[in-house]
């Protein structure tokens, strides 16, 4: 790059204690060193990277097959630029999906009253409301201490399905640096703490809405269900409030906004096994460094001994939480070997911190179901 552009780009002390440039360049908005490093990639991001930071940019390192090393310096976006149309479409399609979802499976709207009057869907809100609401608060939980710590996290991305809850769930990405342990722990522990708080508030709306009426069609239509065990979670709340889970009368059932406590209290189970990217491995990772690898190994076995303890034992199908399990299974293999964010400082966490990642884990047990679903014929 010309001399005025390497004039532009920053150099701070602490890069060129360590490493020795030969070469800078301009890559659209990336600020490329070029150089040898006389340290470890680890050892050198962690050195140079809080002085970058306050220059306002996120680094990272690559090696070139030349055996050059790069210090890649990318600006750092602290913010929303413009309109986050991919996230836009996505939760409209999903506010379709969970509405449509909704109507035709837990408030019995017939399919043909839907093709009469789209707007029929909007009986299904109340559903809509639940389900989204917990799984955006978890994953706002995530954005917002993401911005405080400084990390660069996009805007929650809601994912449209179909059957049973007209969503697969929520993400949002984590494009920058893990500046240290205690970012990563308020990250990771801010969603499943956040999607319960709202999980609360949605079973307690829930209960104290009461029975929702089953109609005479769809009890003499005959058929399979599918039935939902409650999380002791739940049962916890509904003992609190006086209010029944459950009904004699074939007619009642629990209100759909049930569903979404549901919903909530299943994904905070899911999202705390401690692997990879899921928020219990991130938790893990900051309560007790690199040791969270080890535990993650035994994640992938004790979920195949649940599917296999359900299916030799209890004589349960693969369509009665043993495939559920088996898939869990298989996909916390999958992503154990991917492991957490590291940390750029790996400094141990205080007491406070591991006092409130054992709480966290300890509510998570109370949303645990050995069977969250079951089939029966009506």
């Amino acid at each position: 790059m010309s001399e005025a552009a390497a004039a532009d780009a920053p150099r701070p002390p602490e890069l060129d204690a360590v490493f020795h440039c030969s070469e800078i360049r301009r890559d659209d908005d990336r600020i490329l060193y070029y150089g040898v490093s006389d340290v470890g990639e680890r050892e050198l991001i962690r050195r140079v990277w809080p002085a970058f930071r306050e220059a306002g940019y996120e680094v990272q390192v690559v090696t070139t097959d030349s055996g050059l090393d790069v210090v890649v310096a990318s600006p750092y976006s602290d913010g929303i630029d413009g309109i986050p149309w991919l996230n836009v479409a996505l939760l409209i399609a999903t506010v379709v999906s969970t509405l449509l979802v909704g109507a035709i499976a837990w408030y019995y709207v017939p399919i043909p009253v839907i093709q009469e009057n789209p707007l029929a869907v909007l009986q299904a809100w109340p559903f809509t409301a639940a389900v989204l609401g917990v799984l955006l608060t978890h994953e706002l939980g995530h954005y917002a201490l993401g911005r405080y710590h400084g990390v660069d996290v996009s805007l929650p991305y809601v994912i449209p399905f179909i059957l049973p809850f007209g969503t697969m769930g929520a993400i949002i990405r984590m494009r920058g640096q893990m500046p240290d342990r205690e970012a990563l722990f308020d990250i990771g522990v801010a969603g499943p703490l956040a999607g319960l708080a709202a999980t609360i508030v949605v079973t307690v709306v829930g209960l104290l809405l009461g029975p929702f009426t089953v109609p005479q069609s769809v009890l003499g239509g005959g058929g399979q269900v599918i039935i939902f065990n409650n999380p002791p979670l739940l049962d916890l709340i509904a003992a609190a409030l006086n209010q029944p889970t459950g009904y004699t009368d074939p007619t009642k059932t629990a209100h759909p906004v049930i569903m979404g406590a549901w919903v909530g209290m299943f994904f905070t189970v899911l999202n705390l096994l401690p692997v990879g990217q899921l928020d219990g491995g991130h938790i893990v990772r900051a309560m007790v460094g690199r040791r969270q690898e080890t535990l993650a190994a035994f994640v992938p076995t004790a979920l195949f001994g649940i599917s296999a303890y359900l299916y030799f034992v209890r004589d349960l199908g693969l369509n009665e939480s043993v495939g559920l399990w088996a898939f869990w299974g298989l996909f916390s293999a999958f992503i154990a070997y991917r492991g957490p964010a590291d940390p750029i400082d790996d400094s141990s966490l205080g007491p406070k911190r591991i006092a409130v990642g054992v709480l966290t884990f300890a509510l998570g047990l109370l949303c645990f179901m050995l069977v969250p679903i079951q089939v029966t014929t009506l």
